[in-house]
């Protein structure tokens, strides 16, 4: 992850593939702080491949840089309300940005270009390795400190039939949380950090690339039903954890 975004390609057959998976599920220490010293030319690698950036609050120690008391999204909720209509892809702009603005974190608006698929941390690393195996062609890929794996893909964009789809107030209706839980699926109106980004306490914690924006965004349905079974069977090992807590969406 620290050595470069474009360190995870290559092919995905024979004894490379277990290499490369090995390779994708490792954390390292120090990580995050490898991340911060490359900002700029990762935040310009994301924009390149199509996803669009907007600044963000960062942590200060355990709080967060908006200086709201008791902040419900501390360190990853977007420093202006109008995210959506900033969000770009100008490089210029962004370099504007990173340098005026060097602690701050960005997000990515979803539902334009991309969504995201995001699901605890170790469903997504048993779903990575799933997909790996089967040969489906997965996208990038982050993971946010110890709990989340975010899991970019196409956007379905604007459905024919608003209720065949999640819509971005809610990100999935309450109905469907007991056939997914955990899940989310961030589409139009949403947001998630974009790597390199700080979170709020101790140590190293942040989001980083597992693999990078380099690669194509798949259609978000070749990567769901892996996502759901693995989530399922997260909850079913995981009783005591509060799955429609970890997958409400938190606006600002």
């Amino acid at each position: 992850m620290g050595d470069g975004i474009g360190r995870y390609r290559g092919t995905a057959s024979g004894p490379s593939r277990e290499n490369r998976l090995a390779q994708w599920l490792r954390r390292r220490s120090g990580n995050a702080e490898a991340d911060d010293s490359r900002r700029e030319e990762l935040l310009l690698a994301a924009a390149a491949a199509g996803l669009p950036l907007a600044p963000a609050a960062h942590p200060v120690g355990y709080r967060c840089s908006c200086e709201r008391i008791g902040c419900p999204t501390p360190a990853t909720h977007p420093l202006s309300f109008a995210w959506q209509t900033q969000s770009t892809t100008d490089r210029e702009q962004i370099q504007r940005w990173a340098q005026g603005q060097p602690e701050a974190n960005f997000i990515t608006a979803t539902g334009m270009v991309h969504d995201v698929l995001d699901v605890p941390l170790e469903a997504g690393r048993g779903a990575l390795a799933r997909l790996f195996e089967r040969g489906i062609d997965v996208g990038p890929v982050a993971e946010v400190g110890t709990d989340r794996m975010l899991f970019f893909t196409a956007t379905r964009g604007t459905p024919e039939d608003e209720d065949e789809w999640w819509p971005c107030a809610l990100d999935c209706h309450p109905e469907t949380m007991d056939e997914h839980p955990g899940l989310r699926w961030h589409c139009r109106g949403s947001y998630v950090l974009v790597p390199p980004a700080r979170l709020p306490g101790d140590g190293d914690l942040g989001v980083a690339w597992v693999r990078g924006p380099e690669h194509p965004l798949p259609d978000p349905l070749t990567l769901l039903e892996t996502l759901t079974d693995a989530c399922a069977k997260y909850a079913g090992e995981n009783t005591d954890v509060d799955h429609h807590a970890t997958a409400w969406p938190l606006g600002r």
